[in-house]
């Protein structure tokens, strides 16, 4: 389960930020995730309830922002989503798609006190 490594990378990263901010707890962490990073958010928020214990962040709450994975058609100028399992064939045209716009996120978007 890699989701337990991520988590602690969360758990770490908040308690530097939660430093520099002069701050010795952390109440909640945001994150983004993306459709396709491989991260299953379930097991992400079970992975942070065992990687906070002992820390700064014990108490805290993770709240997840799940990000659509959606690709961009250059022949019609319009963005959709993919779905999962993912596909990139735009159903407007039926051309496939070159470019995805969003759904890879991982990342902490904040951190609160």
């Amino acid at each position: 389960m890699h989701e337990l490594s991520i988590a602690t990378a969360i758990v770490e990263q908040a308690e530097e930020i939660a430093r520099a901010d002069g701050t010795d707890g952390v109440s909640s962490v945001t994150v983004r995730v993306g459709e396709l990073s491989g991260v299953v958010p379930d097991a992400l928020d079970f992975a942070f309830e065992v990687a906070r214990e002992g820390t700064a962040l014990a108490a805290a709450r993770l709240v997840v922002e799940q990000v659509t994975a959606r690709a961009w058609c250059e022949p019609c100028t319009e963005e959709f989503a993919v779905g999962m399992p993912p596909f990139f064939w735009c159903p407007r045209c039926d051309r496939p798609s070159r470019e995805l716009r969003s759904g890879r996120e991982l990342e902490i978007t904040g951190v609160e006190a």
